[in-house]
């Protein structure tokens, strides 16, 4: 009877005792799911998220990011992607209130703009050391900006329409000022396309402002239409919407690669060019994860990925090839541009641009 009665006070005692435990197993189980569902928060609780804004070609977005979800899966990347004028125009108006984190792929001479309103961060992001000098900030260091590619005019020409039209196909500048090109040929609005600014800010440097502002006059007389996009002036002359397209090599050269009747022309003077290139936003508070996007825009990895579409990267670390249709030697074709005579001067040119010209641009959308 006493074995009987000690074995049911100790059943008594371990019951709520295996209910604790559960309990614990629970709570337990619960925090760590927790934990790892909040494995995508940072230590002020908040997401880890950055904004980057970019006037990358929406195309080339998902491959050059593949790598940095694959390094960071637990940092979201909320991309504002736009064309190159309507990209800055946006950083400037939220000058005072800045949205973006970080900078990636935008032309250097709109950086420059930026730079000069105070608006940019220094930031040495890892690998800085591999890019060339003239492809990066040279007055601050740590560096404002740092470029990652290049890209640089060309013409796109349809040769089914030139040869319906009677017409040669243009070799240079100057060539597409001769009068059997009125109306064939369109370009980008400089004040919305970065290619449509290099390429006025090319002539104006290659031809000194007032031959270059006279040449311009002669030009406008032969566009049919000045777009909001670098590449649409490209894609119409593949559609034979018009015989000649001023717009730059990458877009052309994948235009005539999916069998538009093309051919892609580098002008004999020179091609205008820009770069790609990142910044980080001075605003209160960096997020730590920007600087990891910053170190890795720059790694060999994206590198080799730019290398696809661009005839000139801007690291040493990676053995640059010149993907086919590009001159084989891209840099001999770029023109000697001052980036900083283009910053300072942009929005004056912009501004007589609009005056001369604007009538014929298309309605923005």
């Amino acid at each position: 009877m006493n074995k009987i009665k000690s074995l049911m006070h100790t059943k008594l005692i371990t019951l709520p005792i295996i209910k604790l435990i559960a309990l614990i197993t629970s709570v337990v189980l619960i925090f760590t799911a927790f934990i790892v569902s909040s494995c995508t928060t940072n230590t002020t609780g908040k997401t880890k998220e950055i904004n980057v804004y970019t006037a990358i070609e929406e195309e080339h977005l998902e491959p050059y990011l593949s790598s940095f979800k694959a390094q960071y899966p637990d940092i979201t990347v909320n991309i504002t992607r736009d064309s190159t004028g309507i990209i800055t125009a946006k950083l400037l108006a939220e000058k005072d209130n800045p949205q973006a984190d970080v900078i990636w792929g935008l032309a250097a001479t709109s950086l420059l703009v930026m730079d000069q309103q105070g608006m940019l961060e220094g930031y040495n992001p890892k690998g800085i050391e591999n890019i060339y000098p003239e492809f990066k900030d040279s007055k601050n260091n740590p560096v404002h900006w740092v470029g990652i590619d290049a890209w640089m005019t060309a013409f796109t020409v349809n040769t089914v329409e030139t040869q319906a039209k009677g017409i040669d196909i243009p070799k240079s500048y100057n060539d597409l000022i001769k009068p059997e090109y009125k109306g064939f040929v369109v370009m980008p609005n400089p004040a919305s396309s970065g290619t449509g600014f290099l390429t006025v800010s090319a002539i104006l440097q290659l031809k000194g402002e007032q031959a270059g502002w006279e040449y311009l006059d002669k030009l406008h007389e032969n566009i049919a239409i000045y777009t909001h996009s670098g590449s649409k002036p490209a894609k119409m002359a593949g559609a034979g919407e018009y015989p000649i397209g001023i717009s730059f090599g990458y877009k052309g050269l994948l235009v005539k690669s999916e069998g538009a009747p093309v051919e892609v022309i580098f002008p004999l003077e020179g091609s205008g060019w820009d770069l790609e290139a990142n910044a980080l936003i001075k605003k209160d508070k960096i997020k730590k994860e920007a600087k990891l996007f910053l170190d890795w825009a720059i790694s060999d990895t994206p590198m080799k990925e730019y290398n696809k579409n661009y005839a000139i990267i801007c690291s040493k670390s990676v053995k640059a090839t010149v993907p086919e249709g590009f001159p084989s030697e891209p840099i001999k074709q770029l023109i000697k541009n001052d980036f900083n005579w283009a910053a300072a001067n942009r929005e004056n040119i912009l501004k007589e641009w609009s005056s001369r010209y604007d009538s014929k641009s298309e309605p923005k959308s």
